[in-house]
């Protein structure tokens, strides 16, 4: 098997060599080429294909954004991870970055300990793997449609209100909620509640590019709060987020669910103790298994619950796992989540 080929781009030569020593220490990664900004990348470019690139935000001549523009103009489709600084500013970029066609991001390693670098390494390593397997599978597997199929249908002599919308997203998710969150109305009447997967510092940008493009407040949730109707919440990155009987919502540091806090299955789970079948769940894109117990636990509490089909999926892992749980009453594409999100709510049925 041939190793994966990367470039690394940054303008600092501490970095580069930082993360270049990172990834070739996996046997099945290699970094082919290095460059210093992004016009020194897209003249590389010319001469190598690689299967991903890691790239800077902030560099001079070229940053990022630009980077990233250049190659749409381009048609250069090469899978892109954006490492970023955790900073107001940096999270913003990085938002921008995922508008304009970056893969995924990451926050960009500082030094420190030999415990945070290999950590950080895990991630890279992780993400870089992934976005070789999606430019691998991309166009045989978007064939397949699952599009549209209603799973169990008694959901059509439901007469129970729903109360709350929980969603749950990882990889590729900021483009997907994005599609979601931005066709829903003002008054949807019940809060929306959404885990995505990111990481420490950028929840709040993220929350804040969504609250700016949609009709509904979006907002990212604080530990607390009373949560109200008509409003999404966004759960901060390295905490879990639950809801209570209350009315309020709470964050902890409860150890990781597969690999990850917040998790998408503890806010399910919590959320299905407190509307029991008034609730929809939504299970949007996403590697691994977060997601499907708390889809059964709604499902068995009477809720009604959604994915993704895998047709429009960057990565059909969270849906998938959902769908086999044998409890997921509709399937639907990005384009069509937020239409059947409405529906339910309004007692629309197929």
């Amino acid at each position: 098997m041939e190793n994966i080929k990367v470039v690394v781009v940054d303008d600092s030569a501490l970095m580069r060599k930082l993360i270049s020593d990172m990834l070739n220490g996996e046997k099945d990664i290699e970094v082919v080429k290095t460059a210093f900004n992004g016009k020194d990348l897209l003249s590389k470019l010319k001469d190598i294909k690689p299967d991903v690139i890691t790239l800077d935000i902030e560099m001079p001549v070229m940053g990022g954004i630009e980077t990233l523009k250049e190659m749409r103009r381009q048609n250069i489709n090469i899978p892109v991870i954006v490492l970023s600084s955790v900073t107001q500013k940096g999270a913003r970029l990085t938002m921008d970055c995922l508008e304009f066609g970056a893969f995924d991001f990451m926050e960009k390693p500082t030094g420190g300990t030999s415990f945070e670098l290999l950590k950080i390494k895990d991630i890279l390593t992780q993400k870089v793997r992934t976005a070789k397997y999606i430019e691998k599978t991309n166009v045989i597997e978007k064939i397949k449609v699952h599009s549209n199929v209603a799973r169990n249908l008694n959901i059509t002599n439901r007469t129970a209100k729903i109360n709350a919308v929980v969603i749950g997203a990882s990889t590729g998710g900021p483009k997907a909620l994005y599609k979601v969150i931005t066709k829903l109305p003002k008054y949807i009447g019940v809060p929306v509640f959404v885990v995505q997967h990111m990481p420490i510092g950028f929840t709040k940008a993220f929350a804040d590019r969504l609250d700016d493009n949609s009709e509904i407040k979006v907002k990212e949730a604080e530990d607390g709060e009373i949560y109200r109707t008509d409003v999404v919440y966004i759960a901060q990155g390295g905490s879990h987020m639950e809801v209570d009987a209350s009315g309020r919502i709470k964050f902890n540091k409860d150890p990781a669910i597969w690999g990850v806090r917040p998790a998408v299955d503890k806010l399910f789970i919590s959320a299905s103790k407190v509307f029991g079948s008034n609730i929809v769940s939504v299970v949007l894109t996403g590697m691994g298994k977060d997601g499907a117990n708390g889809t059964e636990v709604i499902k068995d509490n009477g809720g009604i619950t959604i994915s993704e089909a895998e047709s429009t999926c960057v990565i059909y892992g969270m849906p998938k796992a959902a769908y086999e749980t044998g409890k997921v009453d509709i399937v639907a594409e990005i384009d069509d989540i937020s239409n059947e999100i409405i529906n339910v709510i309004n007692g629309i049925r197929r």
